[in-house]
């Protein structure tokens, strides 16, 4: 048994572009794990994929932005546990950006989300503007562009690992 059969199994009666808009919304796992399981699981079309991961992508951004500074604070007045993650969470934002951030600012935010690594896409992008005070406008262009970047490039990684199994691979 391979890693994608129960992961297939799993997800068979959900229609694919819904996997894929979904993923793309996980933190961590966000578009780059939805690029690849869109293209290389599904067999979807790369277009089509890299449009829904972006949308996907992007939709917590809004929530993130509004919503995790008073979660946060209500969650860590009634919580140990809640205020120590978010002490964690908010410090670590600021220990990541805060050498960029204050020199490149917008650029910095695009280029930070773009990267296709764990841990700096549009979850990450957007506490960190929060926490160095970003308007919303210019946080959310920022991280536009990073994740169309990002997807960009998960796209193409994938096509050419998708390229490459399909020459390797036994018939």
């Amino acid at each position: 048994m391979d890693f994608a059969t129960p992961i297939i199994e799993l997800l068979a009666g959900v229609p694919h572009w819904i996997v894929v808009m979904f993923l793309s919304m996980v933190p961590v796992v966000e578009l780059r794990g939805a690029i690849p399981v869109g293209i290389g699981l599904f067999g979807m079309n790369p277009i089509v994929v890299f449009v829904l991961s972006v949308i996907g992508n992007m939709i917590p951004v809004f929530f993130i932005f509004y919503f995790l500074d008073p979660v946060s604070k209500f969650l860590s007045k009634h919580s140990k546990l809640f205020a120590k993650f978010f002490d964690w969470l908010f410090s670590r934002a600021e220990k990541k950006g805060k050498k960029n951030i204050e020199r490149y600012k917008d650029l910095a935010l695009m280029v930070f989300v773009g990267i296709p690594l764990p841990l700096t896409g549009a979850w990450t992008g957007t506490v960190i503007a929060l926490v160095f005070g970003y308007p919303f406008k210019n946080a959310f262009i920022s991280i536009f562009l990073g994740v169309i970047i990002a997807g960009i490039i998960m796209t193409i990684l994938t096509m050419t690992g998708v390229q490459v199994w399909d020459f390797i691979r036994p018939a």
